[in-house]
């Protein structure tokens, strides 16, 4: 276990504090002790440190007393930004994408989740390699002082090229490996289910009460990175494949979502989603917007949705179906880990198969 400081920044954002506690949770999930927090307040960052030099000069004393191993910095920073904040505190600094991807790293079990990780971090360092080589750009040449600067750096970049084209490939042949099979699906006549929602809202327990998978479970964010997909027979429905996906969480690094696209595409190519929700979160509301927003993203929102929402054991609420204005089912209250409302959901489920017309109900 590392020991870490963070240094949290409010912008004057209302949700700063939601983000503030899930990214201590972000920290806590990769393994992190954490030694002291500091905030700084800013109404706009510093183009050299992000924060201002006041503060900066209050984390470079509280790094002296509590002599962390690294410092955890809940934004994302611009390399100049970590470079220049690292020499200020003599130690590793790592930003909310770095930390993202770290954890990403640490979970990704299958062949294609640990390449999809690889592409994301590639892709992070590639804009971070110019600073790693800054103790040699002092070297003008001449006897005993030629190189490796700057041909280090280009090495360094082809390296790194070299291997993100050969991941792409890697990638792209998963993708149609992974039509081949949505094909046979489909003229199989399967109906295709995935779930989705917000890192930790219980999409795995849930994945796990309706097809008696063994899917990894856990109380921590991104205890799912790989796609898990089962067959099971939906009484009215028949066989439906469903996917358990990796979970969403707000400012997620645009790398990622371009490297999960192979992944996500389980959900884009779905006939219904569901999306589970933490009913037990106060910040519920801004977890649905921002899966929403990561729906939008990868072009899933157009797709037949229902809102699960999850853990109603914690909230006191009963197990119900709610209706929209046209009459169709657009909300189920369940409790994954004590069965409960598992049979509403799955009528839910033929039920808004058949509103669609969708042909894998003809059974």
């Amino acid at each position: 276990m590392m020991k870490a400081v963070i240094i949290s920044v409010d912008m004057g954002e209302p949700d700063y504090q939601a983000h503030a506690d899930e990214f201590v949770m972000l920290a806590e999930s990769a393994g992190a002790k954490i030694l002291e927090h500091i905030v700084a307040r800013r109404s706009r960052p510093d183009p050299a440190h992000f924060i201002g030099s006041g503060k900066l000069h209050e984390a470079t004393l509280v790094v002296e007393q509590t002599n962390p191993d690294i410092v955890l910095f809940d934004q994302p920073l611009a390399p100049a930004q970590q470079r220049n904040i690292e020499r200020a505190l003599g130690r590793r600094v790592v930003d909310r994408v770095a930390l993202i991807l770290d954890i990403f790293a640490l979970r990704a079990q299958s062949h294609e989740g640990k390449l999809q990780v690889e592409l994301a971090q590639l892709q992070h360092l590639a804009t971070r390699l110019t600073g790693m080589w800054t103790h040699l750009e002092r070297q003008q040449g001449g006897i005993g002082v030629r190189g490796p600067g700057e041909a280090q750096l280009e090495l360094d970049r082809r390296l790194i090229g070299a291997r993100v084209k050969l991941l792409r490939q890697r990638l792209a042949k998963v993708k149609r490996q992974r039509t081949t099979q949505r094909r046979a699906r489909v003229r199989s006549g399967i109906l295709s289910v995935s779930l989705v929602g917000y890192t930790n809202a219980g999409k795995s327990t849930l994945f796990n009460a309706l097809t008696r998978a063994q899917a990894y479970t856990a109380d921590k964010l991104f205890a799912t990175l790989d796609t898990t997909t089962r067959r099971v027979w939906i009484e009215g429905a028949g066989q439906v494949v469903m996917s358990d996906t990796v979970g969403f969480i707000r400012d997620l690094p645009p790398t990622l979502i371009a490297a999960f696209r192979a992944t996500l595409e389980e959900t884009i190519r779905a006939d219904l989603l569901l999306h589970v929700v933490d009913a037990s979160s106060p910040q519920r509301d801004e977890h649905i917007d921002e899966v929403n927003k990561v729906l939008a993203d990868i072009g899933a929102q157009d797709i037949p949705l229902i809102l699960v929402y999850n853990k109603i054991d914690l909230t006191g609420h009963e197990s119900r179906l709610e209706r929209d204005e046209h009459g169709t089912i657009a909300r189920a209250y369940v409790s994954a880990e004590n069965r409960i409302g598992l049979d509403d959901l799955r009528q839910a489920i033929v039920e808004s198969g058949q509103n669609a017309g969708n042909s894998t109900f003809n059974v």
